[in-house]
C-alpha cells in the first residue's frame, strides 16, 4: 500500500502546537522573507553585483534563522515539555534524542 494511502497524513498526535499570535508572527516573517528571495531572484536576472546580492543572501539567512529560534522555543515550550512530563520513558528518550539532533543541527 502506498505511503499515505488509507490513513490520514498527519497524525494528529505529531501536530505541532503554535498558539495563534505565534503563527501570525511566523506568516508575517515567512511572507517578508518569501518577498527577499523573490527579491533575490530579480538581483540575479539583473545582474546586480556580487556584494549586493550576498548582502541580501545574509539578510535571508538571519532571517530563516530568527524563524527558527522561534520555532525551537516553542518546541521546547509546547512540545518537547508534554513529552517529557507524559512519564512514558520510550517518549522521553526519543525527545531527548530530538533535542540532540536539534542542538547539533543549529550549533553549525
Amino acid at each position: 500500500m502506498a505511503k499515505g494511502i488509507g490513513r490520514p497524513l498527519i497524525d494528529e498526535s505529531e501536530l505541532v502546537l503554535i498558539d495563534d499570535a505565534r503563527k501570525e508572527d511566523l506568516r508575517r516573517r515567512l511572507s517578508r522573507i518569501e518577498g527577499q528571495v523573490r527579491g533575490l531572484k530579480g538581483m540575479v536576472e539583473e545582474g546586480r553585483p556580487c556584494m549586493e546580492i550576498l548582502m541580501q543572501i545574509a539578510s535571508v539567512d538571519a532571517a530563516l534563522r530568527s524563524v527558527g529560534k522561534i520555532m525551537v522555543r516553542n518546541y521546547l515550550e509546547k512540545c518537547a515539555t508534554r513529552a517529557l512530563r507524559c512519564g512514558n520513558p520510550e517518549e522521553a528518550e526519543r525527545v531527548y534524542q530530538e533535542l540532540v539532533d536539534l542542538v547539533y543541527k543549529y550549533a553549525r
